[in-house]
């Protein structure tokens, strides 16, 4: 009996097509192909170079809910040169279970709003679907138009594409934003069951034709801090490094920081 495809799992298979298609032939010891040239592997190829039978493989990137170990499936990340952070998201994909408070909206508590005002540079929390819980007086210094942005667009992924305040803001749009996407496909793969993530991706995927084409770049990153350029409407060129906290209070929020770098 073929169990019914998950979202998870449609997505897996998503992720390993793109990435066999990507992967160079030479590098994995195999010689050019008459049609492709250098890129990509076949289903098979990958399958026999990861010790796994062709016809599992195919069911793997067909989306099918197959049973699948951590062993497997990391000789199949190796086959397909996958960075580390894409080897955990294609792990989490399978053996990560979203629990039922993550799909409950996350609050700041007073203490850790307390802990925000009291920075002098610019703070917020995000929830685990990136929706801004709460910030400081200079994030709104920074970003000023977050205390009039209506609820249910107070969210992070979703401004980055639709607000183009924010866009004027950031002068190396193009690379941000992608930086933003790899990251939040990391930490939102787990949730592609939940009613709120589904809402969002189809919400941005009609209100942005960015979005639509990053999104299906599959591109997967871990955070890291890294310098953050501004283009302030009223100080021009502000620099920042951004740097990111989780809470022992509640570990779905993210605390992100940015701080002056002189």
């Amino acid at each position: 009996m073929i169990r019914p495809r998950t979202p998870q799992r449609e997505q897996l298979g998503e992720f390993l097509t793109i990435r066999r298609r990507e992967r160079q032939r030479s590098a994995a010891g195999l010689p050019p192909n008459s049609r492709r040239g250098d890129s990509g592997l076949s289903r098979e190829e990958v399958a026999t170079l990861a010790g796994v039978s062709s016809t599992w493989y195919t069911w793997l990137e067909q989306g099918r809910d197959t049973n699948v170990s951590r062993q497997v499936l990391t000789a199949v990340a190796r086959v397909l040169d996958l960075s580390a952070a894409e080897t955990d998201y294609v792990l989490g994909l399978v053996e990560r279970v979203v629990a039922a408070r993550d799909d409950e909206p996350a609050e700041v508590s007073e203490s850790l709003q307390r802990l925000l005002d009291a920075l002098d540079f610019p703070a917020f929390a995000v929830a685990p679907d990136w929706t801004i819980a709460g910030w400081n007086a200079a994030y709104e210094w920074l970003y000023p138009a977050i205390t009039s942005i209506p609820k249910p667009d107070r969210n992070l992924i979703w401004l980055i594409y639709t607000d183009p305040t924010l866009r004027r803001m950031l002068p190396d749009w193009e690379a941000e934003s992608r930086h933003f996407l790899a990251e939040f496909r990391v930490e939102s793969g787990v949730r592609l069951s939940t009613p709120g993530h589904r809402a969002l991706i189809e919400r941005l995927s009609q209100a942005s034709e960015d979005f639509r084409e990053q999104w299906a770049e599959q591109t997967v990153e871990r955070f890291a801090s890294r310098l953050r350029v501004f283009d302030h409407h009223a100080q021009g060129i502000v620099e920042f490094e951004h740097h990111r906290l989780i809470p022992s209070e509640d570990s779905r929020l993210h605390v992100v920081m940015y701080v002056p770098t002189t």
